[in-house]
């Protein structure tokens, strides 16, 4: 039994295979004008469209139609009462289409189940789906601290903290703007920071599990204009956020003590920040999956079908 499952999120196209212990991922970065912090929503359905069917023709190529027992795909960013954004209708039509010509199930998840469980799957933790923990769903557009509980073969995500504005990806990407790099800037960060001696940080208050970064953000332009130093500006925003996330996740476990916690999202590949959260035993899953991927949505295909 093997499933095919599609994400069309608001910064990557994708498409995996996973036969329920091995699969394939294939993805591509929607393209943004240089010098712009993204893409509108129809500019990213457009580009949506025009990627799937070559990274499919990848995909499909060694895998044969008489395999396929369900299609998945992640129609929403969250699985809540009014999320929704037009660049899932794309994966959504496609996958229907699969789904009709194959005559097999179709099975919808949203975008932030998808990550839960592409970083459990890749991390080798698959078994916490089935068990309550906490994830951070870390990335452009989402800073949110969650509490995962099972729900049937699937995970229902309860947001108990994170940010009241801007997120992690979204400082990180002003950042990356500030100091002329690409976008996305996260990785293009993340290269600079090793390199940087000093150890400044502003401290983002957080009292629970929520904190504000919008501050962080003016301080961050700031220390700029201060030192005229990209990689210790860089440095310095990431351990900003580094910071705030670790206190967060601190508070988290007193409350919930003896719940594991897992990070997913774009923002969860940094190495600043998997330094930093090293000592408090977290659950970091390979860089290529905490991006936005299909794989989650594929491995959640799966376990749906299993029941």
């Amino acid at each position: 039994m093997s499933v095919i499952a599609f994400d069309t999120s608001n910064y990557t196209t994708s498409i995996a295979w996973f036969d329920g212990t091995v699969g394939e991922n294939r993805s591509q970065l929607l393209p943004v004008r240089e010098g712009e912090l993204g893409l509108r929503q129809s500019d990213a359905v457009f580009h949506h469209t025009k990627s799937l069917p070559e990274l499919s023709g990848r995909l499909f190529s060694n895998i044969s139609a008489n395999d396929i027992t369900a299609i998945g795909v992640s129609t929403r960013p969250r699985a809540v009462e009014g999320s929704y954004m037009p660049c899932f209708l794309v994966g959504y039509s496609h996958a229907k289409i699969l789904a009709d010509t194959l005559s097999v199930p179709l099975v919808e998840c949203s975008h932030q189940q998808g990550h839960v469980a592409a970083s459990l799957w890749s991390a080798g933790r698959l078994e916490l789906m089935d068990q309550p923990h906490l994830a951070w769903h870390l990335s452009g557009g989402t800073t949110e601290l969650l509490l995962v509980e099972p729900d049937g073969r699937n995970v229902r995500c309860t947001c108990i903290g994170g940010t009241s504005d801007i997120s992690a990806g979204q400082l990180i990407d002003r950042t990356g703007q500030l100091l002329s790099l690409p976008f996305p800037a996260g990785k293009h960060l993340d290269a600079l920071w090793e390199q940087a001696k000093n150890k400044d940080v502003f401290r983002v208050k957080c009292p629970e599990f929520t904190f504000s970064l919008s501050g962080v953000q003016n301080k961050v332009n700031q220390y700029y204009d201060s030192c005229s130093d990209k990689v210790e500006t860089a440095a310095y925003a990431l351990r900003c956020v580094c910071q705030a996330v670790l206190t967060a996740t601190k508070n988290a476990q007193k409350e919930y003590p003896g719940l594991p916690v897992v990070f997913s999202g774009g923002v969860a590949s940094n190495t600043m920040l998997r330094e930093i959260l090293a000592p408090l035993n977290p659950v970091f899953c390979p860089p290529q999956y905490a991006t936005d991927n299909a794989m989650g949505v594929a491995v959640l295909t799966h376990r749906l079908q299993e029941i």
